[in-house]
């Protein structure tokens, strides 16, 4: 039994947050006096679903609120209770989705997550230029054909 419960640790590394079978992972919170629980969203890192619960529960609580990440808590509008739960979660998922964008754009591009571009001279994706779909594709080395 000792061994499940250790692997439940590694499982959930942030309150609020868990893992789903696939690999992402979402964020919910119970609202305070129900039973209800507002959907914070499904992230691609633990980071992105936990600072999604930290906005809600910092909504919910205010500045008593138990925090993931308290040194990141950014001045929300209105007080504890104030904002009802579908603003909670706009924000929430606004918060975790910038947060994911960040984190799974900087270990794509520096393969190390300090979202720095890659020193081998390629360029990252985003930078690409877009292809016109409407042209018939040239082959970049024209010896190349040989292979078709």
């Amino acid at each position: 039994m000792e061994e499940g419960g250790g692997k439940r640790k590694n499982e959930r590394p942030y309150k609020g947050i868990r893992m789903r079978k696939w690999g992402k992972w979402v964020a919910e919170i119970r609202e305070p006096n129900k039973r209800s629980r507002i959907w914070l969203g499904s992230y691609s890192t633990p980071v992105a679903a936990a600072r999604a619960y930290d906005t809600a529960v910092y909504c919910l609580r205010g500045p008593t609120a138990r925090l993931n990440f308290p040194d990141l808590v950014a001045g929300g509008s209105g007080s504890a209770g104030d904002m009802s739960a579908a603003a909670i979660r706009r924000k929430a998922i606004e918060v975790g989705s910038r947060v994911d964008a960040l984190e799974t754009s900087g270990s794509v591009a520096a393969g190390h997550g300090h979202g720095h571009a890659p020193s081998s001279g390629f360029k990252p994706c985003w930078f690409e230029e877009k292809p016109d779909l409407n042209k018939k594709p040239v082959p970049e080395d024209p010896d190349a054909n040989d292979d078709w």
